[in-house]
């Protein structure tokens, strides 16, 4: 999964393809080096980032989604939390909705994409993007993080979506000391019987630990990559396609 930010403050490459050009030349470039989807993002869910409103984050994505469409199809989720955004997305040709909040932030979220008969990705957080990262505590992170997403399986599944995917959530109201620790314990995922989306590439827990910059953090991401393969992750969620296929090849040779 390649991720677009059309947004001009995600953490990673916010401004880079916030204009319609730059977005459609990233997002075929990643499709060419063999991104299976490509994940498109209108809201900034970066620690302290400032909110938008709805009308934004659907200007922001919609003419995007319109234009790659037009230009070469490819599978599109769309990342967002908000069920307005994730109807439109969808009529106008995204197949995913790939949802931060898990419904949280949204109650018509679960029902909307029961509705629009497409699978979902289901994301753990703590708190809101402004303030999540301001002291996150948890008893025991693994277990809490997968009892929540037990839940919303449940429930998902009970309101009528058939295709569900979860994803721990990765520095969403959490430490660095919390993320190392849900990735060390990543296969306790599997547990739920659902494919697991692992969303590392470039995060702080790499580029903070290694005293490097974010755009440094590309070898560290491959590493965490080949880990959360190795526990059991069907998707990753990344900035640098290239390399991520290489680290899948490579995986798949020892795995099979």
């Amino acid at each position: 999964m390649g991720i677009l930010n059309v947004t001009p403050d995600s953490f990673s490459d916010g401004g880079r393809y916030n204009a319609m050009d730059g977005a459609l030349k990233h997002a075929e470039k990643m499709w060419q080096e063999g991104a299976d989807i490509l994940d498109i993002g209108g809201y900034s869910s970066r620690p302290g980032a400032a909110d938008v409103s709805v009308q934004e984050e659907l200007d922001r994505t919609i003419s995007v989604i319109e234009k790659l469409m037009a230009e070469f199809s490819p599978i599109i989720s769309i990342d967002t939390f908000r069920s307005k955004v994730a109807e439109e997305a969808v009529k106008t040709g995204a197949a995913i909705v790939n949802d931060i909040s898990a419904g949280d932030d949204d109650e018509r979220m679960i029902a909307t994409v029961a509705s629009l008969k497409v699978p979902y990705i289901a994301m753990h957080k703590k708190g809101k993007p402004q303030t999540m990262q301001q002291n996150p505590t948890y008893e025991n992170v693994v277990s809490e993080v997968v009892d929540y997403l037990l839940a919303k399986k449940h429930k998902c599944l009970e309101a009528g979506i058939i295709d569900f995917v979860i994803d721990p959530g990765f520095g969403f109201g959490k430490t660095r000391e919390h993320n190392f620790e849900l990735l060390k314990h990543f296969s306790q995922l599997q547990l739920l019987n659902v494919p697991i989306l692992a969303g590392v590439s470039r995060k702080s827990m790499i580029w903070k630990t290694l005293e490097i910059k974010p755009d440094e953090a590309s070898n560290g991401t491959t590493f965490l990559h080949a880990f959360a393969l190795q526990g059991g992750a069907n998707i990753l969620r990344v900035h640098d396609v290239a390399e991520a296929v290489q680290c899948v090849k490579l995986w798949q040779k020892l795995k099979y």
